[in-house]
């Protein structure tokens, strides 16, 4: 048995079913389960599976380093608290700038001290919303090199940087491990870094996006490093299945099984 909660991604397994079923495949198998958009989805339907949530996006446009459009991540992340509540999801995914299709509805090459005030502003508010609702806000790292050119302040160093000049519970980072390894490496001493900060893990292997065992990197070595730190939150998985989805998803479960 895990000492982890493990979650897996509706979005990336199971993709001949409908995102109901997919759902009650995950739950059936054990593990939680967690969406990426919820605007477009029957949120009771999904309710009614009976499947524990532990993340959704939290908002809809926006990007929280823009103080011409950090109004509308506020704006988006209030409903999103709402939406959250038919599934009992108490954390909600943010990016540092707004994702069409992966990429960001506004590319930025470099990032400016504007943009760091702005996004640390704009979490604090996040903050405050998510302690009066009980949600926790946790903000993604991403990779520019492969799946998100143009990010600004996606590094996992960026992210942890911001949460801690934030420094309120309810804002948290959501610590991507396949997105941190392409773009930084280094994986062990980036989850001590961490430490407190991270409110879940996100894992998927290097290159290729699937289930851990697949890629370059070995993760029942970061599994023992977050055991002996006392991290006990969620691992979830954020990638597809190389083959079999059940295969992959017990070979996930075995590789944070410590």
């Amino acid at each position: 048995m895990s000492d982890f909660e493990l979650a897996v991604s509706a979005e990336m397994v199971f993709t001949d079913l409908p995102i109901v079923e997919r759902v009650r495949r995950i739950h059936d198998l054990g593990f939680a389960a967690e969406i990426w958009s919820w605007h477009d989805k029957d949120l009771a339907a999904l309710a009614a599976t009976g499947a524990t949530f532990t993340s959704m996006t939290g908002y809809l446009h926006g990007d929280l380093i823009d103080p011409q459009t950090a109004d509308e991540v506020i704006r988006t992340a209030e409903l999103s608290v709402k939406a959250a509540e038919t599934l009992g999801v108490t954390r909600l995914n943010l990016h540092t700038a707004e994702l069409v299709d992966g990429l960001p509805a506004r590319p930025r090459l470099r990032a400016t001290g504007a943009m760091w005030a702005t996004a640390v502003r704009t979490l604090e508010k996040l903050g405050e919303l998510g302690a009066s609702a009980g949600v926790t806000f946790v903000v993604e790292n991403l990779n520019t090199v492969v799946d998100h050119p143009g990010v600004p302040l996606a590094r996992a160093k960026d992210v942890l940087a911001l949460i801690e000049g934030v420094a309120h519970p309810n804002v948290k980072m959501m610590l991507d491990l396949y997105h941190a390894q392409i773009g930084e490496g280094n994986l062990i001493e980036l989850v001590r870094r961490c430490g407190n900060a991270i409110g879940e893990v996100q894992v998927a292997d290097v290159p290729g996006r699937c289930q851990p065992g697949t890629g370059e990197i070995y993760y029942p070595a970061i599994a023992k490093t977050l055991q002996d730190m006392g991290y006990r939150g969620t691992v979830g998985l954020e990638g597809y299945a190389s083959g079999d989805d059940v295969d992959a998803l017990e070979a996930f479960r075995a590789a944070f099984t410590v």
